[in-house]
Formats: structure tokens, C-alpha cells, sequence
């Protein structure tokens, strides 16, 4: 096996190798956040500190990197960002977290793969987005859409037996299995609360997608957006991004069993899978659209480097034109 084998096998898996390393990061992250919730963390003050740091974290890289590139700030710029950090570091977050703590990990991160179907409802009513009834790509969405609420009607309502896993940790301490047995009631106040916030981070990505056009400067934007969530308070691309969030959802699973001994029912197992299979049809329908929109950009710009090749040539044969019906007059 040469080098140039191992190379090519490193950069076809590299995605991959990333991914499954960011999810395993997010879910340790989400573990240990509910962790902290359980022991008295208050939601409001972890959601100003984390912004707080992100913003400090990305201005130098937003002030250097931006610097040519960064608008001018406007009113109705300024206004989108305020908007942008009032729907995701404020009121998303804060649902989000406040719903995990009447919920476990395992539950708020599979009810949050709900998003994406969110966003498409949004951006339908909106006209972001558009539907042709008899395009399989459009069947494909609006069934995952449905699918997936679906899914998170199970999660919510139907609870089900209790699945005891092989690793799950039978030696935790009472007080801690008494606050990660979650009654029905608090099933659905944090339901609700999750959902709300899903909601809201839907509506964050539809506002995103409109101020990015007036305000290109990716890391001065999301510097803003955290920097204005903390005073509130007070990538293949996305779909393939998207693709792996149902992994961080078996492993915040197996890591809560087994380390929290977060208990599982039948109802939520079965409403994650719906929930998932949703998701997996919205994600399909959406990547072909842009795989659509790619190939019309593509058969666009070859007909705009057509036109521009026609008209140069059209203008050479004028000028030879001109030329010689000059020299005939002399």
C-alpha cells in the first residue's frame, strides 16, 4: 500500500473523522450541561457567560480576518442583529436549556432534530422557499415535515416501558436517580419548552439568511449576534452537517445510560426514530433542490460565457468591417 493510497483514504474520510468528532463533542457538552442544571446551574446566567465567551473568543479573528470586507453598519442592519441575538442567544437557548432540566439530555437533543423541518415551514411561509407539488424532491420535504411532527407528538405524549441498557451504571446515588426520573408533566412542560425553542432557532436561520445578504462578514456577524445575546440575557455544507446530528443523539444516549443513569422509555425511543426518518427525507428533498439549483447556475453561467464569446466576436467582424471599408474610401 503506497502513500498516495493512505492519502486518499485520509481525505475521503476526513469529513467524516470531523463529524463524528464534533458530535461526540457536542453530546459530551450537553451531558455535562444537564449535569450542571440538575446541581442548581441557573439557565439564564450559563446562556450570558457562554455568549459572553464566544464573543470575546471570535472578535479578534472578526476584526483581523473582515477587516477589507466588513460593511458599513446601518440602522436596519444594526436592527437584524439585535433581532438575531434576541431569537437565538436569548430566547432559544435559554428555552432550550430550561427544557432539558424538566427533561434529560437524551430527550431535548433528539426533539431538537426537529429544526430543520421548522425551517422549512418558515421559509415556505415566507416564500424563501419553493414547492412544486409534483416534484418528488417537494413530496419528499412536506412528507418529512409531517413526519417528523409526528414524531415529536410520540416523543412528548407516549411514554411506554422503561429500556434498561447492559451499561447503564445501577450503583448512582438516590438523589441523583430521583432528578433523572422524569415525570410526565415534566415530559411535557420541557416538551413544550424545547419545541418553543426550536421555533425560535428556526426563525434565527430565516432572519441569518436575510441579513447575510446586507452583511456579508460571516465572523463579525456572529460576533454581534453573541455579543448583543450576552447584554440581552442579561459547513460539504449544511445538509451534510445536518446528517450527522442523529449520531450525537446515540451517543448523548449511551453516555447519559451509563454515566447518569438517564432513564429511556419505549415513547421516546420510538418517537426519535420517526423524528429521524423525518429529518433524513427533508435533508434528501433539500439537498437535491441545491443540487438542482447548482446544475441551473452552472447551464446560466455557460450561456452568459456564450453570449459574452458571440458578442466579442461580433464586435471583432464589425471593427474588420470598419476597418476595411475605411481603407476602400482611401
Amino acid at each position: 500500500m503506497s502513500k498516495e493510497w493512505f492519502k486518499r483514504i485520509y481525505v475521503c474520510s476526513k469529513p467524516f473523522i470531523f463529524m463524528i468528532f464534533l458530535q461526540t463533542s457536542y453530546a459530551v457538552n450537553g451531558l455535562v450541561v444537564k449535569s450542571a442544571l440538575n446541581k442548581g446551574l441557573n439557565h439564564y446566567t450559563f446562556c450570558v457567560y457562554r455568549n459572553a465567551f464566544a464573543a470575546l473568543f471570535f472578535a479578534p479573528f472578526a476584526f483581523f480576518f473582515e477587516r477589507k470586507v466588513r460593511p458599513k453598519m446601518t440602522m436596519f442592519i444594526f436592527l437584524k442583529i439585535m433581532l438575531l441575538g434576541l431569537l437565538e442567544p436569548v430566547i432559544d437557548q435559554n428555552l432550550f436549556f430550561a427544557g432539558m432540566k424538566f427533561t434529560t439530555a437524551t430527550f431535548a437533543t433528539a426533539l431538537y432534530n426537529i429544526v430543520p423541518a421548522i425551517t422549512f415551514v418558515l421559509a415556505l411561509i415566507f416564500r424563501l422557499e419553493r414547492v412544486k407539488m409534483n416534484s418528488l424532491h417537494s413530496q419528499a420535504k412536506m412528507i418529512g415535515t409531517l413526519v417528523t411532527i409526528g414524531g415529536a407528538m410520540i416523543m412528548t405524549l407516549i411514554r411506554g416501558a422503561t429500556i434498561q441498557f447492559p451499561w447503564t451504571n445501577h450503583d448512582t446515588l438516590h438523589h441523583q436517580t430521583y432528578v433523572n426520573t422524569v415525570s410526565t408533566q415534566d415530559q411535557i412542560k420541557g416538551s413544550l419548552m424545547i419545541t418553543s425553542g426550536c421555533f425560535s432557532w428556526a426563525s434565527f436561520i430565516i432572519v441569518q439568511a436575510i441579513a447575510l445578504k446586507s452583511y456579508p462578514a460571516v465572523l463579525s456577524l456572529t460576533t454581534l449576534v453573541c455579543m448583543i445575546g450576552a447584554l440581552e440575557g442579561s459547513e460539504r455544507g449544511p445538509v451534510f452537517v445536518t446528517a450527522f446530528n442523529p449520531l450525537g443523539m446515540v451517543i448523548i444516549a449511551i453516555l447519559g445510560s451509563s454515566i447518569f443513569a438517564e432513564k429511556l422509555n419505549m415513547g421516546s425511543v420510538l418517537g426519535a426514530i420517526v423524528i429521524v426518518v423525518g429529518l433524513y427525507l427533508v435533508l434528501w428533498g433539500k439537498s437535491k433542490d441545491q443540487n438542482q439549483q447548482d446544475q441551473d447556475s452552472s447551464l446560466n453561467q455557460q450561456d452568459c460565457d456564450g453570449i459574452k464569446t458571440l458578442t466579442l466576436k461580433q464586435n471583432v467582424v464589425e471593427s474588420r468591417e470598419k476597418t476595411s471599408s475605411g481603407l476602400e474610401s482611401c
